[in-house]
């Protein structure tokens, strides 16, 4: 059992939880993740580190509601516990001095991003980072990655805040002006990573893709989080999440993250039901 020890609502149904995990904050690095399981009949679902404190014993997850399990792990209150959770799983990114990093994240990715672009900034590059999201109500860790980062530059779909549009635009934008950027790391929905790898590989830029698929054991036994990487099957679990960016099928990636979509469907609607019951 993982007491939360502290529960905030960053946007609308994305929450961050400081969760009691001794062993997993004294041995995580950025960019990888745990996997849990709210309660005993819960499926296992992959969430990225956001942060430790070693110290505490504690470790940062940072979650959107979007399915049956994580709407599930929104309803936890502070001093309750979560079922099992087992890491740090992955491998860790590749920190160092590279110079001018550019953080690229849409929505939630902001979470995949934040403790890798703060250690960035630790090793003295110089950080410029482009946050996006579909409207206000969706953004997070703005005031946090702004407060460490050189450049923030700030975009929603609909205008509600920053400057309207994608982030891609603020991205070519730099780069048409002549701006130096020696590595970029992105993560968010697939179609924006992809997007990003696109304008980056025209101008040779390293760039890394935080991926987010669909992942059941964490062990690379079950095959589900398979990628394709430079033509090859890569296992996220064990291999990533993080991957070249110019390397990964992003469409491939697509279609298997939408599998399930039905059945996810279906999950969350007897979720609502079986609450209403209980409420009436």
């Amino acid at each position: 059992m993982n007491k939360i020890v502290k529960k905030e609502v960053l946007a609308n149904n994305i929450k961050r939880f400081q969760v009691e995990a001794p062993l997993v904050a004294r041995k995580a690095l950025p960019g990888q993740f745990v996997v849990l399981r709210v309660d005993e009949d819960g499926e296992r679902i992959p969430l990225t580190i956001a942060g430790t404190d070693s110290q505490a014993g504690t470790i940062s997850i940072i979650f959107q509601e979007v399915g049956t399990s994580t709407m599930k792990l929104g309803l936890l209150q502070e001093g309750e516990s979560i079922a099992n959770l087992a890491g740090p799983l992955g491998k860790p990114v590749e920190i160092q001095h590279f110079g001018q990093v550019c953080i690229v994240a849409g929505g939630v990715g902001a979470a995949f991003v934040f403790w890798m672009a703060q250690s960035f900034k630790a090793k003295n590059n110089r950080l410029v980072t482009i946050l996006g999201a579909r409207s206000q109500n969706l953004l997070v860790l703005e005031d946090e990655l702004r407060a460490i980062s050189d450049l923030f530059l700030l975009t929603t779909d609909d205008g509600t805040r920053g400057e309207k549009g994608l982030v891609t635009q603020p991205l070519e934008r730099l780069l048409k002006k002549g701006e130096k950027i020696d590595y970029v790391l992105t993560a968010g929905p697939i179609p924006m990573m992809k997007n990003v790898a696109k304008i980056t590989a025209f101008h040779r830029i390293k760039t890394i893709a935080s991926l987010n698929p669909i992942m059941v054991d964490g062990t690379g036994m079950c095959g589900c989080c398979r990628v394709t990487v430079g033509g090859r099957v890569r296992f996220a679990c064990v291999d990533g999440p993080d991957f070249d960016a110019h390397q990964v099928d992003f469409d491939e990636l697509l279609r298997r993250n939408s599998l399930y979509r039905q059945y996810e469907e279906i999950s969350k609607q007897r979720f609502h039901e079986c609450r209403l019951k209980k409420i009436t």
